[in-house]
C-alpha cells in the first residue's frame, strides 16, 4: 500500500469569488477524504471583488495571503509555495473541481525518489478530456507538447512533458530546490512548462495519472482585463523566453533564425503585428533570461546533470511514440 503524504494546497485567486464559492468545498472534501495532514493556502492577487472577505468569513481555517498589487501567476503561487509546510504541494486553480477520491491514485508516484510531481486527467464541463499526458517533441528547434496521450496499462507510470499549473501535486522539497516558478514569465503563461522542463533536466520525473480526475471550468478573468491581442503578445513573449532559457550553443543560435523567419516574419505577412510587441518584450527580458539560465546551470551542476530536452525526449518519449502500444494518443 502506498504511503500517504501531507499536502499543502495552494490556490491562486484573482477576482474569482464565484469560483471559490463553487469549487473550494470540493477541494476540502477531497483532501479530508484522503485522511492526511493538510493546509489550504489561498493567495489573492489584489482582487477587486469580494474574494478576500469571502475566504476570511466563510473559511477562517484557510490561510490567506493578499498581494499588495496585481503581480501575476508566478509571484502569487510562489508566495504560497514559500509558506507551505507539508510534504507535497498541490498547485490548484480556483476553477478546478476535485473528485472525492482524487488523491488516492496519486500517492504511489512519490515512492519514486526521482518523482518531481504528478498531474491528473483534466475534464471539461462536457466530460471530454481537456488535458492529459503530453508528448515532448520538436518542430525544427521549437518545443512542442501538443499531443495528448495516456496509458491503458494501469501498472505503468506515464511521463508527461510538463505538469499543468492548474492541477499538479509536487514534492515540496524539490519544488523549493527549484525556487518555485520563474517570475520572468509574469504575468502569465509558460511558467508551468518551464518548471517541469527544469525538473526533467535535473533528473526528476513528471508523471500523469489517468485514473485521477478533476473538472475544469475555464476562467474568463484574464479575458475580462486583457484584450485578445494583449494575451497573444504575452503568450508568445513567454514562448520565446522558454526557448532562450532551455536551448544553448548552436541549437540556440539556429532557433533565433527560426524565430525571426517563422515566428515573426510570417506572422507579419498575414497582419499579426502584435508579434512585434512580443519580440520587443522578449528582448527587454534578456537580463532576466541570463539570470535564469545561470541559475539553471548551477542547479544542474549541483546534480551532476548535463541533460538537455533532446535527451529527455529520446529517453522518455521516443519509446512511447515509436514502440509502446499500451499508450493511446488522443486527437
Amino acid at each position: 500500500m502506498s504511503i500517504k503524504k501531507s499536502v499543502s494546497i495552494i490556490i491562486p485567486n484573482y477576482n474569482g469569488v464565484s469560483l471559490l464559492e463553487k469549487y473550494l468545498p470540493d477541494t476540502l472534501r477531497a483532501i479530508r477524504y484522503a485522511h492526511v495532514p493538510y493546509e489550504v493556502i489561498v493567495v489573492d492577487d489584489c482582487s477587486a471583488d469580494t474574494s478576500v472577505d469571502f475566504v476570511r468569513t466563510t473559511y477562517p481555517e484557510v490561510k490567506l495571503l493578499v498581494n499588495d498589487s496585481n503581480r501575476g501567476f508566478s509571484y502569487t503561487c510562489n508566495r504560497g509555495i514559500r509558506l507551505a509546510k507539508m510534504d507535497l504541494v498541490m498547485l490548484l486553480n480556483s476553477d478546478v473541481s476535485l473528485t472525492g477520491e482524487y488523491f488516492s491514485k496519486l500517492w504511489r508516484y512519490f515512492e519514486d525518489q526521482d518523482a518531481f510531481g504528478v498531474m491528473s486527467r483534466i475534464m471539461n464541463k462536457d466530460r471530454k478530456i481537456e488535458d492529459a499526458a503530453r508528448l515532448l517533441a520538436f518542430s525544427g528547434l521549437k518545443f512542442k507538447a501538443t499531443q495528448f496521450f495516456y496509458s491503458n496499462d494501469l501498472t505503468k507510470r506515464t511521463p508527461t512533458a510538463y505538469l499543468s499549473g492548474a492541477n499538479a501535486l509536487i514534492c515540496r522539497e524539490k519544488l523549493m530546490e527549484l525556487d518555485g516558478f520563474d517570475e520572468v514569465f509574469s504575468p502569465f503563461y509558460c511558467e508551468d512548462v518551464d518548471l517541469s522542463f527544469r525538473a526533467w533536466r535535473l533528473g526528476w520525473k513528471c508523471y500523469y495519472e489517468h485514473e485521477a480526475i478533476c473538472f475544469h471550468e475555464v476562467s474568463t478573468s484574464i479575458r475580462r482585463v486583457k484584450t485578445k491581442r494583449a494575451i497573444q503578445a504575452a503568450v508568445y513573449k513567454n514562448k520565446f523566453i522558454l526557448h532562450a532559457i532551455h536551448l544553448d550553443g548552436l541549437p540556440l543560435r539556429l532557433w533565433y533564425c527560426q524565430l525571426i523567419i517563422v515566428e515573426v516574419f510570417l506572422r507579419l505577412l498575414i497582419g499579426k503585428f502584435w508579434i512585434i510587441k512580443s519580440l520587443m518584450a522578449f528582448y527587454k527580458s534578456k537580463d532576466q533570461i541570463r539570470v535564469s539560465k545561470e541559475k539553471l546551470r548551477q542547479q544542474m551542476a549541483a546534480k551532476n546533470s548535463d541533460c538537455s530536452l533532446h535527451d529527455v525526449k529520446k529517453i522518455y518519449f521516443d519509446p512511447i511514440r515509436n514502440r509502446d502500444s499500451s499508450f493511446v494518443r488522443l486527437k
